[in-house]
């Protein structure tokens, strides 16, 4: 397979991936802001921005729900915002459309030609269903109608990496809220994780165990390890160890991570919830960068803007 068509096959799962997250997440937190009307609205945007990587407002500037949902929502020249993000996922299925089958390839389009009719809605909340929605069909598509080969493991393997990364800055604004912040149940239904948390603890739920069923239940796809432990098949998959001395970097940065999760006592990763989600991200950005270097070696950098390269 050609190095450009394996990057598309990545990032479409990344993007995809990234566009649903962010919609859970900016569904939760908007939907506590607008109920709440004791809130510091400019101090949960300015966090939850920060959570995001985007870059902090002017300290003069009020910062509400409104420029939150412009920058993480509506943006269609970010790739880190909903819009963005689903812009860059129809470019890269273009740039792969040989590879992919055409009901993917017709899904990403008609998502990319139904956006500006669904964005800025009078309620945040429907167009945030929309795009859970369409993220998955894409999922659906990609179950039924894709060969368990190399472009089927690409596109997991971006999924999986921002699967983990979302989930833990998810569990980082939690953090960060404290009291103020949604409830683990509420996060627990953003993740459509509540019917499987009640179904494996028989209705014993308590806030100790909602967060250890989102960090470390294997068996739950949108938990961090059963994410990091997908992401680690699919690069043994792509490429099995040849020499049983060693394992190729990106093997070696999320199953680190994944193994730090796993062995620690759960207390004390929640004692310290954002340094461990924080080194999850480090380890999601570190392997993909060696993903990068390994399967898409470029002399220069891509960068979006807007619908073209």
């Amino acid at each position: 397979m050609l190095s450009r068509i394996a990057e598309s096959l990545f990032w479409i799962g990344r993007y995809v991936e990234r566009a649903d997250d962010t919609a859970r997440l900016l569904d939760v937190h908007v939907q506590i802001l607008l109920e709440d009307p004791w809130a510091e609205e400019d101090l949960a945007c300015r966090s939850l921005l920060s959570v995001m990587d985007r870059p902090a407002p002017p300290t003069h500037l009020e910062v509400g729900r409104e420029y939150v949902l412009d920058m993480l929502a509506y943006d269609r020249f970010a790739p880190s915002s909903i819009a963005g993000s689903l812009v860059s996922a129809r470019e890269n299925a273009r740039r792969a459309r040989e590879i992919i089958s055409t009901e993917l390839w017709e899904c990403l389009n008609t998502t990319w030609n139904q956006l500006p009719s669904h964005m800025r809605p009078a309620r945040p909340h429907d167009y945030f269903t929309w795009v859970r929605e369409r993220a998955a069909i894409v999922a659906g598509i990609m179950d039924s109608a894709t060969s368990r080969d190399d472009t089927w493991q690409f596109m997991v393997l971006g999924r999986s990496i921002e699967r983990a990364d979302m989930t833990a800055r998810l569990l980082t604004t939690r953090a960060l809220a404290g009291s103020a912040g949604p409830s683990w149940t509420t996060l627990l239904r953003s993740c459509g994780a509540h019917e499987a948390f009640l179904r494996t603890y028989r209705g014993t739920a308590s806030d100790q165990r909602a967060a250890g069923f989102l960090l470390l239940d294997r068996l739950f796809p949108r938990s961090i390890v059963f994410a990091l432990n997908q992401a680690e098949t699919c690069l043994s998959l792509l490429e099995p160890v040849a020499d049983r001395s060693s394992v190729d970097d990106a093997r070696r940065h999320i199953g680190f991570v994944r193994t730090s999760l796993e062995y620690r006592p759960l207390d004390e990763v929640l004692d310290d919830l954002p340094k461990a989600m924080e080194q999850v991200q480090r380890a999601c950005s570190a392997a993909s960068d060696a993903i990068r270097g390994r399967y898409f070696p470029s002399g220069s950098a891509t960068h979006w803007v807007g619908e073209a390269l």
